[in-house]
């Protein structure tokens, strides 16, 4: 879809498409509320029952967007989103020349910023988890990973703490070029579930 192309939007009847269930936007807010507040009482030793408590919240709620890939709505399924590189470097080419396909759910960059979102989360709270297990609190207090280095892994989790904000910004960054592009509003699908398509978009479950 070109430029030209989303602009005339405004002139073309529409109609509504149903496209995040409740759950995905539950995960979806919960999990940046979660992220932000571990992020900013990093290292704050008044605060470390939140930050910890942030943390737990955030790999729960990724352990259930991993079980909602399976067995979740049809726009929720990884198999409905998740594409291979090539597809995903032939997406980011045609976004730079500003013409891209227009996806009702997940494009492919943005599938592939979910995987790397999903995967330096699990590392940031994980090796949290053990750090904090190392000075005798959590679920991993006396597990044999207690003996591990407490300095090394402290510095592994703010490395994966910071890269993912690093990627959160890209993710918001792609959000503000596709909503551009595709001349919609993603933040409020999100909110709402539902985006607008011209009058006889089929919807791709279908």
């Amino acid at each position: 879809m070109s430029l030209n192309q989303a602009s005339n939007r405004t002139a073309t009847p529409m109609q509504t498409i149903r496209v995040w269930d409740p759950l995905v936007r539950l995960f979806h807010w919960s999990l940046v509320a979660s992220f932000a507040i571990a992020y900013l009482t990093e290292g704050e030793e008044d605060w470390m029952t939140l930050h910890s408590y942030a943390g737990y919240t955030a790999l729960g709620l990724l352990a259930f967007r991993l079980l909602w890939g399976f067995v979740g709505s049809y726009h929720a399924r990884f198999v409905n989103f998740i594409t291979g590189p090539g597809e995903v470097i032939a997406y980011l080419k045609g976004l730079r020349a500003g013409k891209v396909k227009d996806y009702l759910g997940h494009n492919p960059a943005g599938a592939a910023m979910i995987v790397a979102l999903f995967l330096s989360l699990v590392a940031t709270g994980f090796t949290g988890m053990v750090a904090y297990g190392i000075e005798g609190h959590g679920p991993l207090a006396g597990s044999f990973m207690a003996s591990w280095s407490e300095d090394t892994l402290e510095e592994v989790h703010e490395f994966f703490a910071n890269f993912t904000l690093a990627l959160v910004v890209l993710h918001v960054a792609g959000v503000v070029v596709s909503s551009r592009l595709h001349g919609e509003n993603l933040v409020r699908a999100m909110l709402s579930g539902n985006k607008q398509r011209p009058m006889g978009t089929p919807d791709e479950k279908h």
